[in-house]
């Protein structure tokens, strides 16, 4: 089983995560209701097992919470991978929510970067500022040593264009991590 436990701990956050990139249960808890919501949608496309508990410092506002998930998440996912002999690498996703359609493309290459566009035409989301959108991603890919790009193609709805982000970044993780064989696939042999 491709999986990690890790567990962090700071004056602004508590999070403890298991990841098993090959499925399992998803159970996810923040504190902060629409990224619980985004999270699962995440684990649930990308075909992982996720347990996730996240007190964070939400009398402040949900900053810390949402980029130490980013921070955790992504380095389950590069524990999990390993020397990432055998997966596909890249992957891809195209995903329409109502009037919005957002792209997830990304290399779990070691080499972390994040190209970001996906305005969010409402500040907040329930009780989820969108803006911490992009802290998310970023942590993640930065944590995770994966090179991001996500842009939304167009949409009016900060509500569905952030869980499309979310849902494209699962099934473009989905694909990526996928076994092919039994190489790393990289021209220089090792990523």
């Amino acid at each position: 089983m491709r999986q990690a436990a890790i567990q962090r701990t700071t004056k602004e956050t508590d999070i403890t995560l298991t990841l098993c990139l090959d499925g399992g249960e998803v159970s996810v808890s923040t504190g902060i209701g629409f990224f619980d919501h985004i999270l699962t949608a995440l684990a649930f496309y990308a075909g992982f097992g996720l347990e996730l508990s996240a007190l964070g410092d939400l009398h402040v506002d949900g900053h810390h919470t949402v980029e130490d998930v980013g921070i955790v998440l992504g380095q389950a996912l590069r524990e999990a991978l390993g020397d990432k002999k055998g997966i596909r690498r890249f992957g891809t996703a195209l995903v329409p929510m109502d009037e919005a359609l957002c792209r997830t493309v990304l290399d779990c290459s070691n080499r972390p970067f994040l190209v970001f566009d996906a305005p969010m035409p409402q500040p907040v989301i329930g009780g989820y500022d969108s803006c911490l959108t992009v802290e998310f991603m970023r942590a993640l890919a930065v944590n995770g040593g994966i090179t991001l790009h996500q842009k939304c193609e167009y949409g009016d709805n900060a509500h569905h264009i952030t869980e499309a982000l979310f849902k494209s970044l699962g099934l473009a993780l989905k694909e990526a991590v996928r076994v092919e064989g039994d190489v790393v696939v990289s021209t220089k042999g090792a990523l």
